[in-house]
């Protein structure tokens, strides 16, 4: 018989609480692996129950998380690290609201400082034409992917976004696309451009009528077998067409939402639009873009600095106002 009290028992009634909240099913898929990895490590200390969990035992798993928990002792990013606490301090939390622990264990639990890390690779825009160029667009699959990949550049919608569009989402009289309960499940509408919608229309015409199967899902784009994809399904064949390109970089669906917005910031576009465009709530997490932008660093380096170029001469200094120390 399953103990009450135990983390069996109270972390499937915690995620009842947040369903009934209206979270994210992603979201809640998360929480219930990294609180189930928790429950797993206390459990192999002889800790069944989320009341015997105290905050030194809290304290010793951060440590466990920073030196590693795998077999190959390898640790886990700052940004795991905050991600398991943050769920661990939201399940207490809950855990003390509706009286079923004595103390938060979790209350006072300092997060580790995040680590401000640039995208690995951003595509050129040569490179993204490159990628492009590969899915064979005489097949109904390699006319998907192209459009697909057209989609990706062209709107910065993120790999679940792409994959929960609708027929009826793509308005191509308006040119915009309407991403439903994105993160955070928030609407909100992002331009498409020309050019990824004429292959959307190619797609429809020519590819989605072979693939679709009934009962028709409405799903705009479709697996092998006529439903919807699956993230996995996706960002493989994505990663596939990037290492045939040979780019030296490696990268999936997120690397054309990151290639999509530098490349717009580098053409001038204002910061806070593009946060519009990705569905950043903070523009804070929009001003990576600024970092990542570098043609106009360049250029102002390259007219001011003296040894900027090979023909460029230092200015002569008067020996008369040297000063020597």
């Amino acid at each position: 018989m399953t103990d009450p009290q135990s983390f069996e028992t109270r972390i499937p009634q915690f995620i009842d609480y947040l369903r009934v909240r209206n979270f994210a099913e992603s979201s809640m898929h998360t929480r219930t692996w990294n609180l189930k990895k928790f429950a797993e490590w206390c459990m192999e200390r002889g800790i069944t129950r989320p009341s015997e969990v105290t905050r030194p035992i809290i304290e010793r798993y951060r440590r466990d998380m920073f030196y590693g928990l795998t077999g190959s002792r390898k640790p886990y990013q700052a940004t795991t690290q905050a991600h398991r606490l943050q769920e661990l301090r939201g399940f207490f939390r809950w855990l003390i609201r509706n009286n079923l622990i004595l103390s938060n264990p979790a209350a006072d639990i300092e997060m580790p400082r995040q680590e401000e890390r640039l995208p690995r690779a951003i595509l050129t825009p040569a490179e993204v034409e490159k990628v492009l160029s590969l899915p064979d667009i005489r097949k109904p699959f390699g006319l998907r992917d192209r459009a697909i990949i057209e989609t990706l550049y062209s709107t910065a919608i993120r790999r679940s976004e792409l994959i929960n569009l609708m027929l009826y989402d793509v308005e191509f009289d308006r040119g915009v696309v309407v991403i439903r309960l994105g993160k955070g499940r928030r609407d909100r509408m992002a331009p498409i451009g020309e050019r990824a919608l004429f292959w959307i229309r190619q797609y429809l015409a020519r590819a989605r009528p072979h693939l679709a199967v009934p009962p028709e899902t409405g799903r705009l784009f479709l697996s092998q077998r006529g439903g919807p994809l699956s993230r996995n399904q996706l960002s493989g064949f994505v990663r596939r067409y990037i290492l045939r390109a040979k780019l030296g970089k490696v990268g999936s669906c997120h690397l054309f939402r990151h290639s999509c917005a530098t490349h717009m910031h580098n053409n001038g576009g204002d910061i806070r639009f593009i946060q519009m465009m990705l569905g950043h709530k903070d523009l804070t997490s929009t001003e990576i873009y600024t970092r990542v932008s570098i043609q106009k660093l360049k250029q102002i380096h390259h007219n001011t600095h003296p040894a900027a170029t090979l023909d460029r001469r230092p200015a002569q200094s008067n020996p008369e106002e040297e000063t020597y120390l």
